[in-house]
C-alpha cells in the first residue's frame, strides 16, 4: 500500500482514541500526532490510569482539542456528552489497551468515559494491547482476546522485545506507525461511512458489507461422541477459530447458521447457533441450515465414534481390564455436501488440521473430499494452534492455487477469510 493511498485512507477521517493506563501510554502521544499527519483528527479519551502517566494537556496540544477524561463532567453530560463521543467518529483507537482495560472491555464493563463510550459505541474498534509477558500469557488475557475478537474488535500487536521489567517476550505496544497503518487497512476494508460522519445508524456501507444477502453456513467446536453417560470421545479443538469466522461472516451482511460443537467460548453476536454433541446431530443441523450460498466447515469433526451406543448406566471395572471399544467411521460432512447434486452450495470449504506434511495432505484432501478450497493449518503440539488464540494457514484452491499467510489471531484470519470468499463468491 503505498503512503497515498494511506493519507487517503485517513484524510478527513475522525479517530477516537482511548488511551489507558500503561507506561507505554506515553506512545499515544506520538501516535496522535502520527493520525494527524496522514490527515485524521484525533479526539483523546484518558482513562484515570492514563493520566499516571501523560497528561490530559498533551494530549490536547498535540490533537489540536480538548481530550476527554470524567464521565460526570456536568458540561459535557448536560447532553449526553459520552453516547456523541461514542457516535461522532469513524473508528475507535485504545492504545495502550492494559490487561485491565481489556477485561473490562471482554466484560461489558462501563465504570467510566473510556468504557462506557467503548460500550455504547457502534465504530469499528481497533485496540493495540501492551502488558507484562506473564500478563499476555495469562489464560484470563487470552479468553477476553477471544471474546473481543468474536465481538469483531480488531487486534494489532503486541511486539515481542524488551519489556519496562527488564523482561523479554511478547507484550509490547505496537509502534505508532503500526497502529496508523492497521487503521488504514481497518477503514480500507471495512468501506467506511461518510469521512467524519462515522457509522452514526450503527450499520456499515454496503461496501463494508459484501455478503448482504448472501447465506453462510458454518460449522465449528469439537464433537462428542459418547462411550456412556460419563465419558466420550473428543478433540481439543476449542471453537475459536469457526466462532470467528461465523462472526466475521455476520459483520460483512451475512446471515449465519453457526453449527456448534460443545465450547467454553461465547456465542458470537447477530448470527443464529445451532448447538449439537455429535457428528452425526452436526451433520443433520448443516443439512436444515441448507441452502446457503457458503459453506464452511472448519469444526473438528471427530473420524470415529463407538459402535455399541451408549447406555444409561457407566461402565463400570471390574477387574477383568478394560472392555473392549470398537469404532465406527462418522459421516464425512464435507465430503457429503461437496456431492450433493442439488442444492450444493456455491463455495465449500473444508479445514485441513494436520501434524506432519500439512500442504501434501490438504492437496490429497482437496482432491479426495471435493470442496473448493481448504485452509490447512499445523496442529501440532509445536504449534500451539489447537486451542489457542493465533493460526499460520494455508489456502489452496481445487486448482493448485496456493497462499500462505503470517501467523495472525484467529479474528484476524477469519475476517481475511471472509474477504476472500466474499471475492471469490462475487466471481
Amino acid at each position: 500500500m503505498t503512503e497515498t493511498l494511506k493519507t487517503e485512507t485517513l484524510a478527513n477521517r475522525r479517530v477516537l482514541l482511548v488511551i489507558g493506563g500503561g507506561i507505554t501510554a506515553y506512545k499515544a502521544l506520538d501516535l496522535i500526532r502520527r493520525l494527524r499527519e496522514r490527515g485524521a483528527s484525533v479526539c483523546p479519551v484518558l482513562t484515570a490510569g492514563a493520566q499516571e502517566f501523560v497528561t490530559p494537556l498533551a494530549a490536547a496540544a498535540l490533537a489540536g482539542e480538548r481530550a476527554h477524561t470524567d464521565l460526570f463532567d456536568r458540561a459535557e453530560e448536560a447532553d449526553i456528552g459520552h453516547i456523541k463521543l461514542a457516535r461522532q467518529a469513524d473508528a475507535v483507537v485504545v492504545a495502550p489497551a492494559t490487561a485491565n482495560l481489556m477485561a473490562r472491555m471482554a466484560g461489558g464493563h462501563a465504570a467510566d468515559l473510556a468504557t462506557t463510550i467503548l460500550l455504547a459505541t457502534t465504530l469499528p474498534i481497533l485496540i493495540a494491547p501492551a502488558m507484562n509477558v506473564q500478563m499476555w500469557a495469562h489464560p484470563a488475557t487470552r479468553r477476553n482476546r477471544a471474546t473481543l475478537e468474536a465481538d469483531g474488535v480488531r487486534l494489532v500487536g503486541p511486539n515481542a522485545g524488551k519489556m519496562a521489567e527488564a523482561e523479554t517476550g511478547p507484550g509490547r505496544m505496537a509502534e505508532p506507525t503500526e497502529i496508523a497503518d492497521a487503521l488504514e487497512t481497518m477503514l480500507a476494508e471495512a468501506g467506511a461511512a461518510a469521512p467524519g460522519l462515522g457509522f452514526l445508524s450503527g450499520r456499515p456501507s454496503t461496501a463494508a458489507r459484501p455478503l448482504s444477502g448472501r447465506r453462510v453456513v458454518v460449522t465449528s467446536g469439537p464433537t462428542h461422541e459418547p462411550i456412556d453417560p460419563v465419558r466420550y470421545l473428543a478433540n481439543r479443538s476449542s471453537g475459536r477459530q469457526g466462532h470467528a469466522i461465523a462472526a466475521a461472516a455476520a459483520a460483512a451482511g451475512a446471515a449465519v447458521t453457526l453449527v456448534s460443537g460443545p465450547v467454553s467460548i461465547p456465542d458470537p453476536a447477530g448470527v443464529t447457533v445451532v448447538r449439537v454433541e455429535t457428528a452425526r446431530e452436526m451433520l443433520s443441523a448443516v443439512a436444515a441450515a441448507l441452502p446457503a450460498d457458503i459453506a464452511v466447515f472448519a469444526a473438528a469433526v471427530a473420524d470415529w465414534r463407538p459402535e455399541t451406543e451408549a447406555g444409561s448406566k457407566k461402565i463400570k471395572k471390574d477387574g477383568s481390564g478394560p472392555a473392549p471399544l470398537t469404532l465406527v467411521e462418522n459421516p464425512d460432512i464435507l465430503s457429503t455436501v461437496s456431492h450433493l447434486e442439488t442444492g450444493r452450495p456455491p463455495l465449500v470449504v473444508g479445514f485441513a488440521a494436520e501434524t506432519d506434511t500439512v500442504l501434501d495432505h490438504a492437496r490429497a484432501k482437496i482432491a479426495r473430499k471435493g470442496c473448493d478450497l481448504i485452509v490447512a493449518n499445523d496442529v501440532s503440539v509445536a504449534g500451539g494452534v489447537m486451542g489457542g488464540t493465533d493460526n499460520t494457514v494455508h489456502l489452496i484452491h481445487r486448482d493448485g492455487t496456493l497462499e500462505t499467510w503470517p501467523r495472525l489471531g484467529k479474528g484476524e484470519v477469519a475476517r481475511r477469510l471472509v474477504t476472500h470468499l466474499a471475492g471469490l463468491l462475487g466471481r
